[in-house]
């Protein structure tokens, strides 16, 4: 079975890489998740030469400027962990996502703890190479194991990860107009659910299409379309979207049907009912009454049921 490749920290899926010799064995990452993503795993101060165990390294500021040194002042790793980091993020343009390990001055995403202040340590660093990382690939998605505990903020990082790959075996596969007009299509109602007015402005961006060239217009839509589906949807922003794919049933529902899928989402939007439940209704409908641009919509599947990532939003 194909797998998404995914970067991940090494110690999140078991390897005893952490400066006390342990790891962070992530259990959703590495059960879950791995039986659709091929993770590619990196320890940046192994990497540089660390062994495990060894003294803890923390972010240090000295005189305007954040260093990475051992917590008891033996050694100094800033420069190799820069260049490493910086030589390392230009070979993985092949992956569609990223899942790092929180608090690490190596690798943390963002809060990790700054020594050097009057006040102490401050919560207000990023690691060198999530920094690297992140600067080199902006629209990659990235998230910490710590922050996927969140159930939205969960589904939102797996929905991004294929969407991103999408996007990249669409260019792999030789980038036309009508691909991108297609895709677009396909990605509608999602873009919708998460930003109205992404979606709004990725329709004039393609409105403008002709007369430009098409390696600038894509992109900039897809410089448009990742910031946007990293917004996390509302649950009034599932309910427009599942108001406007009620529409297309009307003509073919009895009224008894259209009222319980009314009310279905009703419910849902007072958050009496899962967004699984109204789901589940308009695929039933859909299956019943075929329309190929419904059934083309990620939003009805943007990533694996066997996640069930939609079970508690």
């Amino acid at each position: 079975m194909y797998k998404i490749k995914v970067g991940i920290s090494a110690c999140l899926l078991g390897a005893p890489v952490r400066f006390d010799g342990g790891h962070k064995r992530s259990s959703f990452c590495e059960q879950q998740l791995g039986e659709h993503f091929d993770f590619h795993p990196v320890c940046p101060e192994m990497a540089i030469g660390l062994g495990a165990p060894r003294p803890a390294i923390r972010l240090v500021k000295r005189a305007g400027e954040v260093r990475a040194e051992a917590s008891n002042g033996s050694f100094d790793v800033t420069e190799r962990l820069i260049a490493f980091s910086q030589q390392q993020v230009r070979e993985l343009g092949f992956l569609s996502g990223y899942i790092l390990c929180a608090k690490s001055p190596s690798c943390g995403m963002e809060r990790v703890k700054v020594y050097g202040g009057t006040q102490g340590a401050v919560k207000e660093g990023v690691g060198l190479y999530a920094r690297a990382l992140m600067d080199a690939h902006p629209l990659l998605p990235v998230e910490e194991e710590g922050r996927l505990n969140d159930p939205l903020l969960r589904e939102n990082f797996v929905l991004r990860v294929f969407a991103y790959h999408d996007w990249q075996q669409l260019c792999h596969g030789g980038l036309t107009a009508a691909r991108l007009l297609e895709f677009h299509s396909r990605y509608k109602y999602l873009v919708l659910c998460h930003a109205p007015e992404a979606y709004r402005s990725l329709g004039r961006l393609l409105g403008r299409l002709k007369g430009r060239p098409l390696e600038q217009v894509a992109d900039e839509y897809i410089a448009r379309l990742m910031p946007a589906l990293t917004r996390c949807a509302s649950r009034r922003g599932h309910t427009n979207v599942l108001q406007h794919l009620q529409g297309y049933f009307k003509r073919f529902l009895s009224p008894g049907q259209r009222q319980e899928l009314a009310d279905t989402i009703d419910k849902y939007r007072l958050g009496l009912l899962p967004l699984l439940v109204p789901l589940t209704l308009i695929r039933h409908y859909l299956r019943e009454h075929p329309n190929p641009y419904l059934e083309q919509q990620v939003y009805l599947n943007p990533h694996p049921e066997s996640l069930k990532l939609r079970y508690s939003l």
